[in-house]
């Protein structure tokens, strides 16, 4: 009941809250900005947590800071008006600079100040670990807001588009789970109470939330269907993997949640698992399949 209740609170409250951030478009969605941010800073602490509860870590303010950093360069990047914005000059490609000078001062840092180097390979690990995970995948999200076709945004039909195929799949795959995958559970050990049956669904809803977006925005994703349906395809695969990858990682770190955040879901990262794993997948095929925008 607890988890109906939850998925009804996200549909109900927290996509639409969402989705009004990103239709806000001064200074170029600082908004929206603002929001990954926290995001960012709410999954890295959460994530640092875990692997300090197994593993020798770097400290918090450091990896945390690191991470949302290269949100903020992405945000920069965007937001600051063209003709004051020293980051324009790169590129998008100054958010993969800066996620290499974080690396750069996660191995400095070891290489300077560690007095014993037992543990160094694992705070190294964990640290560029953190700062990929929820640092840098997320800027591909960010990296979207840049499209424009005919010389006008598109970032809310595309994020319309991403988030709605995350969602669809896990929700599709929980209610399929639900109706037919009392018998087909447990072959997935990371998660035992998701089906195959459920994995189906997720496809499916996935799949689904392609060919709207293909019929509702046909000017943008123009060509035949089947381009988006490998988008989608591959989106619930992303979606999936995102989501079982995080519950290794609370398995392996002996928790049930990744933090307390919100309630029925748990932490920002039981929130954005599936998103941070499929933000760059969207970006890439996206982009090759319907691009330049």
């Amino acid at each position: 009941m607890s988890n109906v209740i939850s998925r009804l609170l996200v549909f109900f409250i927290g996509i639409p809250i969402v989705m009004g951030i990103i239709y806000l478009p001064y200074f170029n969605h600082v908004a929206f900005h603002i929001m990954l941010l926290l995001i960012t800073a709410g999954a890295a602490s959460e994530l640092h947590h875990m692997l300090s509860l197994k593993h020798k870590v770097h400290s918090k303010k450091l990896v945390v800071t690191l991470s949302t950093l290269i949100s903020l360069v992405a945000a920069l990047h965007s937001v600051l008006p063209r003709k004051y914005n020293p980051f324009q000059i790169m590129g998008s490609e100054v958010i993969t600079y800066f996620y290499i000078i974080t690396l750069l001062i996660i191995l400095a840092k070891e290489a300077i100040t560690a007095q014993t180097f037992e543990d160094s390979n694992t705070k190294i690990a964990t640290s560029v670990f953190t700062i990929t995970y929820t640092g840098f995948l997320i800027t591909f999200i960010q990296r979207m807001i840049a499209w424009k076709l005919n010389g006008k945004t598109i970032i809310v039909p595309m994020f319309i588009t991403f988030v709605l195929m995350v969602f669809m799949c896990d929700s599709i795959a929980w209610f399929m789970g639900v109706l037919f995958g009392k018998n087909n559970k447990g072959f997935v050990k990371a998660s035992p109470n998701k089906s195959l049956m459920g994995f189906f669904g997720g496809f499916i809803g996935a799949i689904a939330a392609g060919i709207g977006a293909y019929y509702f925005w046909s000017e943008i994703f123009k060509g035949p269907v089947y381009k988006i349906i490998i988008i989608s395809v591959c989106m619930a695969f992303s979606s999936i993997i995102g989501d079982l990858a995080e519950s290794v990682f609370k398995r392996s770190s002996g928790v049930k949640d990744s933090g307390k955040v919100i309630p029925g879901r748990g932490g920002v990262l039981d929130s954005v698992d599936s998103i941070l794993m499929s933000a760059p997948i969207f970006y890439l095929l996206v982009s090759i399949l319907y691009g330049p925008f």
